[in-house]
């Protein structure tokens, strides 16, 4: 099924800058609306539930779990991550867009359901600069990092299954690179047809 809306699936590594990105996006663009996941980690730093996350214990997941509430949810470094189907399909049916942050186990499930969600991958631009951001972020400790970056390889190889890839090695290059494959997205047949109905139907364009 096609919809008139976008849903944009972004995934990469700990450290590569999705979160950054994705945020920046938010911040320059009121048409995209993020999807706010569901998870059983505790909140780091200034995060707060509702906003970044909506953090929730483990039996609460289990229930929506049995309940149907999750489009794909999947563990990530031993926490459990879920996102809401209702919430994503209301939105890009009415024509919205929206982007979803995500791992790339969840970015293949979503892809199965939604084949014309836009997949969009971040790469680091160097195993060094991996290491340097998730040791600047002061987030994690040693080990950690170590588990991360061992994570990041086997991570890095599905990138050949998504639609675009951006390396985040200036970011406002990456931000515009960003932008860019928003705004085509929008260009699409169904996405015009749906947004400017008065003129297509000016037009007589079916």
């Amino acid at each position: 099924m096609h919809h008139p809306g976008n849903l944009f699936v972004v995934a990469a590594p700990s450290g590569s800058g999705k979160s950054t990105l994705v945020n920046a996006l938010l911040e320059v663009d009121s048409g995209v609306e993020p999807s706010i996941s569901h998870t059983t980690r505790a909140p780091r730093g200034q995060e707060k539930d509702g906003r970044e996350y909506f953090f929730i214990d483990n039996e609460a997941f289990d229930a929506k779990i049995a309940a149907g509430d999750f489009l794909e949810w999947a563990l990530v470094h031993g926490n459990r991550y879920g996102t809401s189907r209702q919430a994503i399909e209301a939105r890009i049916a009415a024509g919205g867009d929206v982007v979803l942050e995500i791992d790339w186990q969840g970015a293949l499930q979503i892809q199965k359901l939604f084949p014309d969600a836009i997949l969009v991958f971040v790469l680091p631009p160097s195993w060094e600069e991996l290491r340097s951001r998730l040791t600047r972020r002061g987030e994690d400790t040693p080990d950690v990092i170590e588990l991360r970056l061992t994570n990041a390889r086997e991570e890095l190889a599905q990138a050949q299954h998504f639609d675009y890839v951006i390396i985040n090695e200036v970011f406002e290059r990456a931000l515009f690179d960003l932008k860019t494959i928003v705004h085509a997205q929008r260009l699409r047949y169904i996405a015009q047809k749906s947004a400017r109905a008065d003129t297509f139907q000016a037009l007589g364009i079916a």
